[in-house]
């Protein structure tokens, strides 16, 4: 059984700057608004795609900083324009989601609801679309919060982990099982330690859940929050809504959903998943990603040439040459007149190259 189509909705968190992808990603356009793979698409759209056929347009939300209200509007143009949320300031993923799903409740009541970042990559949509319809069917007969477990596929010190009770799994969806526990990033022991147990996912900061069910989660777990929103529930929707919002949510405790409610909350729930995921964090990561020639260059640019060079991610969308010679392990990107060449080793320094960006 397929959860009701008219109900489902996707909240897409757009409000980040993605600094470790200077000079590229900047705080006027983060990577999100950027065409990063050299598709056509810029990564939000590609977000956006990837639900065509789950949730109408209609249903769509994003959630952004104001200084981004037009770049989205102007990317996603089938998004009714009051769907779009803007944040005064940054204040971490719970208040984003808070504000958002009692927006969203306020409008239906009975709304089923994907939350997911908008600068992540799926290779594999036709699976990825299986696992949100799955997910969506559970959440729509239950009270139960899911997270998407990606599949470990190297021990990865950069990301959370989810470890799944893989004995308990959800009765009629024997593909999504009880959380056992969330982990912090690991070292690398740890991390190889996790890969070799089968049971540790990567967390991958897309959730599922009824609008009743964060709203109720909320409400027990992260009251300070769930209040100020609470309360100015019957003007959401209407034209006092923006100047409240700027007014009060600065208020909010900076903090993320997995802190406020996922490590506290009972009914969490996580669905093991391999889609080719990627949050694309990094400049390596990017090229992990990519398109390589045989000597493992990811070149995405108009006319690039290498010779001699190995490994490299060279990023010159805007160039109409590029030549690069006898480099192992590189990152070269440019972006509206700031060039980066960096040891790909050294990618941890670009937010103090950038100057803090």
């Amino acid at each position: 059984m397929k959860a009701v189509l008219s109900h489902n909705h996707l909240v897409i968190m757009a409000g980040g700057v993605g600094s470790r992808f200077w000079p590229m990603s900047t705080v006027e356009t983060p990577k999100q608004f950027i065409d990063v793979l050299g598709v056509g698409r810029t990564l939000i759209q590609q977000t956006g795609d990837r639900f065509k056929g789950i949730c109408p347009p209609e249903n769509i939300w994003v959630v952004t900083n104001k200084r981004y209200a037009a770049l989205v509007h102007e990317q996603l143009p089938d998004i009714p324009v009051e769907n779009i949320l803007l944040e005064p300031c940054r204040r971490n993923t719970a208040p984003c989601i808070a504000y958002v799903s009692w927006r969203i409740k306020m409008r239906d009541e009975r709304a089923n609801i994907v939350v997911t970042p908008s600068d992540h990559i799926v290779t594999d949509v036709v699976e990825f679309q299986r696992v949100i319809e799955e997910c969506l069917c559970f959440t729509s007969e239950t009270d139960a919060i899911v997270t998407l477990g990606m599949k470990a596929v190297r021990p990865e010190t950069g990301y959370g982990y989810i470890k799944a009770d893989l004995s308990s799994n959800a009765p009629r969806h024997r593909e999504i099982y009880r959380v056992d526990s969330f982990r912090e990033k690991p070292d690398l022991p740890t991390a190889t330690r996790y890969i070799s147990e089968k049971s540790y996912f990567w967390n991958a900061g897309i959730f599922v859940w009824s609008a009743e069910t964060i709203v109720n989660a909320l409400r027990i777990y992260a009251p300070g929050i769930n209040n100020l929103f609470e309360r100015m529930k019957d003007i959401l929707g209407t034209p006092q809504e923006q100047a409240r919002i700027d007014e009060c949510y600065g208020d909010c405790e900076n903090i993320s959903i997995d802190y406020a409610v996922m490590e506290k909350a009972e009914e969490i729930f996580v669905c093991p998943a391999d889609f080719g995921w990627s949050d694309l964090g990094t400049w390596g990561a990017l090229l992990l990603q990519s398109k390589r020639d045989m000597y493992g260059n990811s070149c995405i640019g108009p006319d690039v040439k290498t010779f001699e060079t190995h490994n490299c991610i060279i990023h010159t969308a805007q160039e109409k040459q590029v030549v690069v010679q006898g480099l192992d392990d590189y990152i070269v990107a440019e972006h509206d007149g700031t060039l980066l060449i960096c040891k790909l080793s050294e990618e941890q320094r670009i937010k103090q190259f950038a100057g803090g960006e």
